[in-house]
């Protein structure tokens, strides 16, 4: 995967939405259908809970990854990188230093910070560099907004759909416990998710036009 320009992150994070909007489209022309029996139906709206959320966490987790590949191809310096960015470029480092304990494993990475701004700065390579950990809550989304550079405020007000109406209902679908879901709710959390995709892939686009990714200089 190697996205070079602002061209190819739209076309990539267009792509990937567009073949999601399609299934999920089908899904709810599907759940709005009269023909089935109510049994079936039920059985329909538990199963376009699970694709929904596929979905939502699937775009997310691709996309933030998608971002991460395109500012890492800027081959920009630590000194020129954005500080969210540079946090990620240095989070494998400083974690080993804190899981093992030992101050003297803070003594390079000062070093770093004192002498080495001006070299290309390395972001990890790993398509699961940025991860919803399997479970994209409103508190992981905060997380992975604060770390890409983006604006959480945007969905600050849809924790509950987020957490209560599709997280939880996923979980409790896929552990093999009993919920019903109502087409006309699905339908209302169909929208709001698709909706907040939309900001998502859009906070991503404008971010890289506006060069968002790059420290401010004072």
């Amino acid at each position: 995967m190697k996205i070079r320009t602002t061209e190819q992150l739209i076309d990539k994070l267009g792509e990937d939405l567009a073949w999601r909007k399609r299934e999920l489209s089908a899904i709810k022309s599907l759940v709005e259908t009269k023909s089935f029996s109510q049994p079936k139906h039920q059985v329909l709206v538990r199963s376009a809970i699970c694709i929904l959320y596929s979905h939502w966490e699937g775009f997310v987790k691709s996309a933030s990854n998608y971002y991460v590949e395109y500012v890492r191809r800027q081959e920009l310096t630590y000194q020129e990188i954005s500080s969210n960015f540079l946090a990620l470029a240095m989070k494998e480092q400083l974690k080993t230093a804190k899981e093992t304990n030992k101050p003297s494993l803070y003594i390079p990475v000062c070093e770093f910070f004192i002498s080495q701004l001006d070299q290309k700065c390395i972001l990890p390579k790993d398509q699961d560099t940025i991860s919803t950990g399997s479970n994209l809550s409103s508190e992981v989304l905060k997380e992975i907004t604060a770390i890409l550079g983006l604006n959480f405020d945007d969905y600050s007000t849809k924790s509950k759909y987020i957490d209560e109406k599709l997280l939880k209902r996923r979980n409790q679908i896929a552990h093999g416990e009993y919920c019903i879901v109502n087409s006309s709710d699905y339908v209302e959390l169909h929208q709001e998710i698709i909706a907040m995709l939309d900001i998502f892939r859009n906070q991503i686009e404008i971010s890289a036009i506006e060069g968002k990714f790059r420290k401010v200089r004072p």
